[in-house]
């Protein structure tokens, strides 16, 4: 029987997924001390828990404290569609990177963001804010905006309701500005990110669409130079975006074989 209040109290599984949900990218590693402060969780509790997910193999000691550990990488392996899809698109990918010498990136959104399935570096240009597994804002990237301007109206609405982040100076925050970037994006099923999400940094992006319309997820190149120079890049990406969706779909039986 629950107690009064108690199904206000964190519990201790959740402020497990608090505390490993305080890394990032600027900090994998983590004291204890920061753990706690991160996560809101007290010091003792903290100690106890991260003795427990050391145990579990969640996390990993290191000379500063603590990071995640390889067992998460091992279950978020498993994850279904965001593999499939990262399968379908990795051989596109790489020839995308190939061709452009550029860093490609693909992409699927998670609520308000997106979370990178994969990431080919180029030897010439590090892109520092994207990461394997990293998010980024979903109006603030060529890829956030290519899966949501293929989205349903009312995603679309929910997103331009809710706070649109300055992440540059360039960043779109005005809602109806965002409005018509995405309808340019649907017309030429393109989009660009030109210094919105990383100053000095462009990305060209185009969705991975199902049979529908939909956008499954997104992939892109990432490089430095202005839009002009950019958009010359397009049709690989938009090219590479439709030969993942085909690889995706199942084939038909050829209806002309005999029996």
């Amino acid at each position: 029987m629950e107690r009064p209040g108690e199904q206000d109290t964190p519990s201790a599984v959740r402020k497990a997924l608090g505390m490993l949900d305080a890394f990032d990218a600027e900090t994998p590693e983590l004291s204890i001390r920061e753990l706690a402060r991160r996560s809101g969780v007290a010091r003792s509790t903290a100690h106890r828990l991260v003795g427990e997910l050391l145990e579990w193999g969640a996390l990993e000691r290191t000379t500063a404290g603590v990071r995640l550990g390889m067992k998460l990488f091992e279950l978020g392996s498993l994850a279904p569609t965001p593999v499939t899809l990262r399968d379908a698109a990795l051989p596109f990918a790489h020839h995308l990177h190939e061709v452009t010498q550029l860093t490609v990136n693909v992409a699927v959104r998670s609520g308000g963001e997106i979370v990178y399935l994969e990431k080919i570096t180029s030897r010439s240009l590090r892109v520092p804010h994207s990461r394997q597994g990293g998010r980024g804002a979903l109006h603030a990237t060529g890829l956030g905006k290519a899966i949501l301007a293929f989205g349903g109206d009312a995603e679309i609405d929910e997103v331009l309701a809710g706070p649109l982040a300055a992440i540059t100076p360039k960043t779109i925050t005005d809602p109806e500005t965002l409005r018509r970037e995405l309808a340019r994006v649907r017309e030429r099923r393109v989009a660009y990110d030109v210094e919105e999400s990383r100053l000095e940094l462009f990305c060209v992006a185009a969705p991975i669409l199902d049979a529908r319309g939909r956008a499954l997820g997104a992939i892109s190149v990432t490089g430095a130079t202005a839009l002009d120079q950019a958009e010359r890049f397009a049709p690989a990406v938009a090219t590479t975006a439709l030969a993942v969706a085909g690889a995706l779909r199942p084939r038909r039986p050829d209806a002309t074989r005999r029996r």
